[in-house]
């Protein structure tokens, strides 16, 4: 009766080391995720972002220089309302990822 009360409490004790070690494992595992995920996501926004400067900067730099080399100015305005579609973008993107970055803490 005395090695049964014994070996129930070595069962008990070696059972729930396991189970901790499980879930600290687990755990561990859910963190390491979370956080690739936040520099992958980071990486992301950060590529984006120097593709859409890169890509503005060309814009700006191949802009005809004399007014008379565009149709009558036509494709002036068609530049400049995409350059401000495109920060109009980056600045959804940014706040979205600072809400996600907010969300996640």
């Amino acid at each position: 009766m005395v090695r049964a009360f014994f070996l129930g409490r070595a069962l008990a004790s070696t059972v729930g080391e396991q189970v901790e070690r499980t879930v600290t494992d687990a755990l561990s595992s859910l963190g390491q995720f979370d956080a690739e995920q936040r520099e992958t996501l980071r990486q992301f926004a950060d590529e984006v972002i120097a593709r859409a400067d890169h890509d503005e900067a060309e814009a700006l730099q191949n802009r005809p220089t004399s007014p008379g080399a565009t149709a009558a100015g036509s494709a002036q305005p068609d530049l400049q309302a995409t350059i401000d579609t495109l920060r109009a973008e980056i600045a959804q993107v940014r706040a979205s990822l600072q809400q996600y970055r907010a969300a996640s803490n």
